[in-house]
């Protein structure tokens, strides 16, 4: 509903609030009614902006054509395209905008919610059922657009990106060759560690650790999808399982991935115990057997991610003699977990996925001989 203007000037504290009013969201849903209690949700914050209310993938496109956004929250079940399929033209025509999925199939475990991901969307949610919009979904809800929103502009990772200038090349003369690479990734990490992999030159055969911040039931499903994207074996890591070169080990979402000594050389091992920070999976703990077991053979790359999960892992992998990779901020979700690393002084270089998958294939040492 559009309200007429008036000509008397706002007070004070009214224009701040005007000012403070920059996240601006368009939601795409086929429901009017979800639509109308969406709106009303979102525009109790102050800092939130509802832009546009479509309900159609196409109106949404059209809208993206000629006005900027910050945050599309998308439905995946629409007539016509659903959001699945729209979300790559969303992506590319919103020019750096974040998606958030909110959808009924957006359920722990769902499938959905993987794929939409590993398309490029910045976050999920599920949609609750009639009458539960209220209370706690809406401060979740609010909570995740503004944060999404305040990012800087990201670029889209699944694509191809240029090369980022590697500026640090001089320092890496010395690094030692890969013997594991240990991967830590939250929000925005699908699509980034999609990115890393796929230009990781094939002759780099170091065994590849991922922790990434996902539920237990997503894991088999998102190891599916790495597989189809490599010629690595991919598995969701077990106490006791070998690590061996052309694999990737992701971490169980209900449990830390350590490597530990074992009797025919290193495997692997599965941590319960809480973390400083909170996460399961955590990457500290990751990154802190990776600096034990291979010392200056380590290598840590920080991805996307809200928080400062892997910070003090890469400080002790770093200080084990390891090398450091954070994710660059234009091509960061978020640039939490990478920035944190980053600001420290402890990461060798901060590049797009992309330029840390050459460089590492640019080390002699991690190539066949």
């Amino acid at each position: 509903m559009t309200h007429p203007q008036t000509e008397i000037p706002a007070p004070a504290d009214a224009a701040e609030v005007a000012s403070a009013r920059s996240v601006r969201v368009m939601l795409v849903d086929d429901s009017l009614v979800v639509r109308s209690i969406l709106e009303r949700i979102v525009e109790q914050r102050p800092e939130l902006k509802i832009c546009a209310s479509v309900a159609s993938a196409h109106e949404a496109l059209a809208y993206l054509a000629c006005e900027p956004v910050d945050v599309v929250v998308l439905d995946i079940e629409m007539p016509g395209m659903n959001g699945i399929a729209a979300l790559p033209h969303i992506l590319e025509r919103a020019q750096g905008a974040r998606v958030l999925i909110l959808s009924s199939n957006c359920i722990e475990g769902g499938p959905a919610a993987i794929e939409a991901l590993a398309l490029g969307a910045s976050d999920t949610l599920a949609k609750p059922g009639s009458g539960s919009f209220s209370g706690h979904f809406a401060d979740v809800l609010t909570d995740r657009i503004l944060t999404l929103g305040q990012q800087p502009l990201a670029v889209p990772v699944l694509r191809a990106m240029p090369p980022a200038a590697v500026k640090s090349a001089p320092a890496l003369d010395g690094l030692h060759p890969a013997e594991c690479i240990a991967v830590a990734a939250s929000t925005g990490g699908i699509p980034a560690f999609a990115n890393f992999l796929t230009h990781l030159d094939p002759r780099v055969t170091a065994p590849i650790l991922l922790t990434q911040h996902l539920p237990d039931a997503f894991m088999e499903f998102y190891a599916r999808q790495i597989a189809m994207m490599t010629t690595r074996t991919v598995c969701v890591a077990k106490a006791g399982m070998a690590v061996e070169r052309d694999h990737v080990y992701l971490a169980p979402g209900d449990a830390h991935l350590r490597v530990v000594e074992g009797v025919r050389g290193p495997e692997i091992a599965l941590d319960r115990h809480p973390v400083e920070n909170g996460c399961c999976p955590s990457a500290d703990p990751m990154l802190d057997s990776v600096a034990a077991h291979y010392g200056k053979g380590g290598v840590a790359v920080v991805l996307s991610g809200m928080g400062r999960d892997g910070a003090l892992g890469a400080a002790r992998l770093k200080a084990a003699g390891g090398t450091v990779f954070a994710q660059a901020p234009e091509s960061c979700v978020i640039w939490g977990m990478p920035g944190a690393v980053s600001k420290t002084g402890i990461a060798a270089a901060t590049l797009n996925p992309d330029a840390i998958a050459l460089m590492l294939g640019s080390l002699a040492g991690g190539r066949k001989p």
